[in-house]
């Protein structure tokens, strides 16, 4: 039964194009190697590493850096234990006016005393501004770092020139050890999300970016069997661009240097308005579109990337119409850093579509 799970999974009829088969890419020519899918099992343990990299930052180079910058971590203000109030708040459940009511006569307190102590405890739980600070610095440092290292590597690719080499000889080109740490090390850093999620503060989205994370580990996994590696390189460059601006405006917001955070916001929407809205369809999405297309023909599997390329494309624009529609109320109101904070929320979104084409692809 095992097997033939397997086997549907990985049909071949989807995958690949007409007249190609799985036993072909398992034998490439010497000196040649394809992508495979257990390749994508050293990201596993890079991920540990990551993780532990970042326990490192966080404590020796992040929270240093908010010191100095006089950012606290502050010592929210404590609820008064109380064993009913803690089960309804764990629960979950919103409190309407009755509910309320019925806490009321249960406890013999005021509504308001009630109302009073469930934002207290809510506060308790939020991060603060110490931690948003320090998480930042840590996916700025991360961007940054893998977005240079993705421009060295693709400035030198011709494919970057030339979005037809994409699909040159395609399946059947070789994996190049630049594409392979590239793909490893974003699988990697989804994966350290993952271990995170259960030991950073429990937020709201935990549930949504849970679903994000492991959408974009599968995405990017499968991309890589599927060696749509050239493509998928692209893709992530471009979409990494804009998040790097993303984090320096909350960095910026949370030392509160007001000046320095509405540039970087303005940055922000620049960068994001020319990568995915100019960028991304007019070069990429035409690439994987038109030009495949040509040259090796569509095949299941080229349904699905493109129709997520296109849903991803519909998302970017209504995305790019929400940032401005409240970048332009922000900065009316001289609030821009409440921008910032609700392209915090957009970001987390962008980057799980993003991971639909393969690595990419929250």
């Amino acid at each position: 039964m095992t097997s033939s799970i397997s086997a549907w999974i990985w049909s071949e009829r989807f995958w690949l194009p007409e007249n190609v088969s799985w036993a072909d890419l398992e034998h490439p020519p010497p000196g040649v190697e394809y992508p495979r899918m257990g390749h994508t099992l050293y990201a596993l343990p890079l991920a540990v590493g990551v993780f532990l990299l970042r326990l490192i930052f966080e404590r020796l180079v992040a929270k240093p850096c908010a010191h100095i910058l006089q950012i606290q971590a502050g010592v929210s203000r404590q609820a008064q234990p109380n064993a009913v109030l803690e089960k309804v708040y764990q629960s979950k459940l919103c409190t309407d006016t009755r509910q309320l009511e019925g806490l009321s006569k249960q406890l013999d307190w005021d509504v308001r005393k009630i109302q009073r102590w469930f934002r207290i405890r809510r506060n308790q739980d939020r991060p603060s501004m110490q931690t948003k600070f320090c998480e930042s610095m840590w996916r700025f440092t991360f961007y940054l770092g893998i977005f240079i290292y993705a421009i060295r590597h693709l400035w030198v690719s011709p494919w970057m020139w030339d979005t037809r080499q994409c699909w040159h000889n395609y399946p059947f080109q070789p994996v190049i050890p630049g594409q392979f740490n590239y793909y490893v090390a974003e699988l990697a850093f989804y994966w350290s999300l993952m271990f995170s999620q259960f030991t950073d503060i429990k937020r709201k989205d935990f549930i949504i970016m849970l679903v994000h994370h492991l959408v974009a580990i599968i995405l990017i996994t499968f991309s890589y069997a599927n060696n749509m590696l050239r493509a998928g390189t692209l893709v992530m460059c471009v979409h990494d661009a804009s998040d790097i601006f993303l984090e320096a405006a909350k960095l910026a917001n949370y030392a509160k240097y007001q000046r320095l955070c509405d540039g970087l916001f303005v940055v922000f929407s620049i960068s994001f308005f020319l990568t995915r809205l100019v960028i991304f369809p007019f070069w990429i999405v035409y690439s994987v579109l038109f030009e495949s297309w040509e040259i090796i023909g569509p095949y299941q599997a080229w349904w699905m990337f493109n129709g997520l390329l296109l849903v991803l494309q519909t998302l970017h624009i209504i995305w790019f119409y929400l940032i401005t529609r409240i970048a332009i109320k922000a900065i009316f109101k001289g609030k821009v850093s409440l921008a910032v904070a609700f392209c915090h929320s957009v970001s987390g979104s962008t980057a799980m579509a993003v991971h639909h084409l393969g690595p990419e692809s929250s």
